[in-house]
């Protein structure tokens, strides 16, 4: 008899101890942090492959940044004309070599890309408008504000 009721009382402290463990297991798996969420997360880096093709499509915006003195001094003669020209021909397709440029660069640096081609496409429009209505300052703002963006452009391509 006193061996019956000891088994029935160590069944119940079975029990009870075996939702403990478990109820401890629980609570240290889901509150404790594994070890690789330990290590700290590596930041994003170019490789030498990734950073050869910036340069590559870079050296593409660089061309038509150095053609841009080509522009002033039309502006300087106030030749609209062949200001309008320039800007829809040799320098038509800098906006989508600045932007294939940016789509590889890391996330950070691509969103301020983008949001400098925009800058410099807007510019090249108001030197356009201001082309259209013979405006000389406004074109001479313009330009300078593109050629301020183009530099921070660059400034945001990996080197070497």
């Amino acid at each position: 008899m006193v061996v019956e009721q000891l088994k029935r009382v160590m069944t119940k402290y079975r029990s009870i101890l075996a939702l403990v463990l478990a109820f401890v297991a629980v609570f240290f798996i889901g509150f404790s942090r594994p070890v690789w969420a330990k290590t700290k997360a590596k930041t994003p880096t170019y490789t030498s492959e990734q950073i050869a093709e910036i340069q590559a499509y870079a050296s593409d915006v660089a061309a038509m940044r150095d053609r841009m003195s080509e522009l002033q001094a039309l502006i300087q003669k106030e030749d609209w004309t062949f200001v309008r020209n320039f800007i829809h021909g040799p320098l038509g397709e800098l906006r989508f070599k600045m932007s294939s440029v940016a789509r590889d660069l890391l996330p950070d640096a691509q969103k301020q890309a983008r949001q400098v081609a925009t800058d410099v496409f807007n510019n090249l429009v108001g030197i356009d408008r201001a082309a259209e209505q013979s405006d000389y300052k406004l074109a001479v703002r313009n330009y300078g504000l593109a050629i301020q963006n183009l530099d921070q452009f660059f400034t945001l391509i990996p080197k070497a």
